[in-house]
């Protein structure tokens, strides 16, 4: 099937074509008919699926069919998302989509001054993207009315409620007209989040692309039992194979993320950290040379990698595994997006075995092993971690280091001044 099928109007036809765009994605393909009805939608897609476009294209076209030429425009659809990552990812495909459309979009989020953003909401706008926090703040202080939003997006439900923000939404529910649009899309399915979806949509249409909680089936995956004082060591093992010309490297926690860099660039790896205690012009550069690839790795937390999206991304690497195992899913979902291909590698050390244990669990496959590499688990007795309540991974705090595990003498000489020189 090619996009023309889906009676897609000729402006965003065109634009989709300049875009590259041939084929929709099954999630388009099942989502944007339905939009174009005007039905109310629960979709549960994985990252990397083409969701964006999935809900983008058909607002594009019902608001057009209702466009008119008046000076102030008023904000017609509102599109909410948990990161400003993710958010200025959703603008610029409006942007691109809907070029040829005579529409405006918008994108607002806190950390930032808001006068640039308060200048293009008093000109006025037809879609505007926004994080719950700064939308709440510009709606207090009268800059946003939402009494003429037409259609309404909740997109990765399931972060929304990891990050704290269920109260946020709720008061952007009360505030939102109760004859509208709406369209709700998750990852995941949990019961918590069903039960959010039912407080918003009325009689939807569902649409499921994969089943819930697994990882797609391009993504090529396997585990690195080590050590947790070499994983830094194993880490510039792996990144001396120059094939691999970028890679997206997870940690648990902001503190972990600088370390990691630091042992790159001592190494001359040219790397650079992306996490919520980086401002935002900082957060927004290190992903610029990301993608542009002057910058070969990106060290990143869970909650500031949600909106990353990179074209052709063949590598993510687990330097730690997370301790919610749908987070698994979504950290390897930013690589073989879109039906291309892509390589997951995996840290774990003794201690995170259970967390292991548990992704496999949740996506029901058996990660193949990697043990041919110089740095083996020598340490197979590291003492459990006491249980925790689930806290979210940017707040966590670091666990305090354990001793080293002395390595084999047969260790090459080179591979033990990497050893001495990357250890926490």
């Amino acid at each position: 099937m090619e996009f023309h099928s889906l009676n897609i109007i000729d402006p965003i036809l065109r634009a989709l074509e300049e875009e590259g765009y041939t084929n929709p994605t099954p999630v388009q393909e099942q989502a944007i008919p339905i939009v174009l009805q005007g039905t109310d939608l629960l979709g549960c897609a994985q990252t990397g699926t083409g969701k964006t476009a999935a809900f983008a294209v058909p607002i594009l076209q019902l608001l057009s069919a209702g466009h008119s030429n008046e000076k102030r425009r008023k904000i017609r659809s509102l599109i909410v998302t948990p990161t400003r990552e993710l958010a200025i990812q959703i603008d610029e495909s409006f942007k691109a989509y809907g070029k040829y459309t005579g529409l405006n979009s918008t994108v607002v989020f806190g950390g930032v001054a808001q006068g640039p953003q308060t200048t293009i909401l008093q000109r006025g706008v037809d879609v505007l993207i926004a994080t719950p926090g700064r939308l709440l703040d510009l709606m207090n202080q009268g800059y946003i009315s939402l009494k003429d939003i037409e259609i309404f997006v909740l997109d990765e439900a399931d972060r929304m409620l990891d990050m704290g923000f269920i109260h946020d939404v709720k008061k952007l529910l009360a505030a939102l007209p109760v004859k509208r649009q709406s369209l709700f899309f998750s990852a995941t399915m949990a019961p918590e989040i069903i039960k959010l979806a039912a407080t918003i949509l009325h009689n939807p249409s569902k649409v499921m692309v994969t089943p819930s909680a697994t990882t797609v089936d391009t993504v090529q995956q396997s585990v690195y039992f080590v050590d947790k004082g070499n994983k830094n060591a194993l880490l510039v093992d792996i990144l001396q194979d120059k094939n691999i010309r970028t890679a997206l490297v997870f940690t648990r926690t902001k503190h972990g993320a600088d370390k990691v860099v630091k042992v790159l660039l001592r190494y001359d790896i040219k790397a650079e950290a992306i996490h919520g205690n980086k401002g935002q012009n900082a957060r927004q550069k290190a992903l610029a040379n990301f993608k542009d690839k002057s910058t070969r790795v990106l060290v990143a937390t869970d909650i500031a990698a949600r909106g990353i999206d990179v074209d052709d991304m063949e590598y993510v690497i687990n330097f730690e595994l997370p301790e919610v195992p749908e987070t698994y899913v979504h950290r390897i979902g930013r690589t073989g997006r879109a039906g291309a291909s892509g390589t997951a590698y995996t840290f774990c050390d003794a201690t995170e075995k259970p967390l292991l244990k548990d992704i496999e669990k949740l996506i029901q496959i058996r990660i193949p092993v990697n043990d041919n590499h110089p740095f083996p688990l020598m340490d197979h007795n590291a003492v459990k971690p006491p249980k925790q309540q689930f806290r979210r991974p940017e707040s966590r705090r670091p666990e305090t280091r354990r001793p080293e595990s002395r390595q084999p003498e047969s260790r090459p000489a080179s591979a033990i001044g990497i050893i001495k020189k990357a250890r926490y």
